[in-house]
């Protein structure tokens, strides 16, 4: 791929969407057709592993059904003949969606509004997390403090920079459980301290707290659908649709400080 200079200032949205293609955030995505189609498959048939938290009963049971929003909110091919290859995320419903999230970090930093940041997607996200949490703080919100102490799938609930993960063995995990989000809420429970009023997030961190009825938001890729069925049932206020995890995480900073610029949030790097 070689050197790929990353704008350094607040793109356009015509420049943001050339870098997203150039990337690969959006675009042709290196994420193989068969894979995207086995996911879908896997959640029509029940595996909560794919749920991402959310209780999606039998609504989705057919996987073409599931195929049908990916395609209207991520941009996926909608040919069901299309079995193998190349897939794609449409850069503009990319930037759409980061257009609708900024609106609800807007509305945050209005309103001060206690947020919760956490990513299943470290190597990935942590930065895109960590930047707005800093916007936000900067701007008056209560960046929430998780509880101490909190244990899940094995491993201990972090917070490193603003944005809770998953450690286990020194090593900040990739995971798609909710567990851990569940941790933290029930964390903040037992300690007589209230919910977040947002959560912004991926993975099962997103997906749980929508599920508990809290207002969440956040970024999921085109062989994660569940997210996307939240955001079609109402589940999820936003997601973004993008690669989750490109071969260098600073191509998301230019995609960060659209963001926060749409958002009338003062970006901190």
């Amino acid at each position: 791929m070689g050197h790929m200079p990353i704008p350094s200032t607040v793109p356009s949205r015509a420049e943001l969407i050339d870098h997203l293609v150039r990337t690969r955030i959006a675009g042709d995505v290196a994420t193989p057709r068969e894979n995207n189609l086995s996911h879908y498959r896997e959640l029509a048939n029940g595996d909560r592993h794919y749920w991402l938290g959310l209780e999606l009963g039998d609504r989705w049971a057919d996987e073409q059904d599931v195929l049908a929003v990916m395609a209207e909110r991520c941009g996926v091919i909608d040919d069901p003949q299309h079995r193998s290859g190349q897939d794609t995320i449409d850069p503009e419903l990319t930037v759409g969606a980061l257009d609708r999230m900024a609106s609800v970090l807007r509305k945050a930093a209005e309103t001060q509004e206690r947020v919760l940041f956490a990513t299943g997607h470290p190597g990935g996200l942590l930065e895109v997390h960590r930047a707005t949490a800093a916007a936000l703080r900067a701007s008056g919100c209560d960046i929430v403090e998780i509880p101490g102490g909190l244990q899940a799938d094995e491993g201990y609930v972090f917070q490193f920079c603003d944005v809770a993960m998953l450690e286990r063995g020194a090593t900040l995990w990739h995971t798609h459980s909710p567990a851990p989000m569940a941790a933290i809420l029930d964390g903040l429970a037992r300690e007589g301290r209230p919910q977040p009023d947002l959560v912004v997030a991926d993975h099962g961190w997103a997906g749980c707290a929508g599920q508990r009825g809290i207002d969440a938001v956040g970024y999921a890729d085109c062989n994660d659908p569940a997210l996307f069925l939240g955001e079609s049932e109402g589940t999820l206020s936003v997601v973004v649709p993008l690669d989750d995890h490109v071969t260098d995480p600073r191509f998301y900073a230019p995609m960060t400080a659209y963001l926060l610029d749409a958002a009338g949030l003062e970006a901190r790097f």
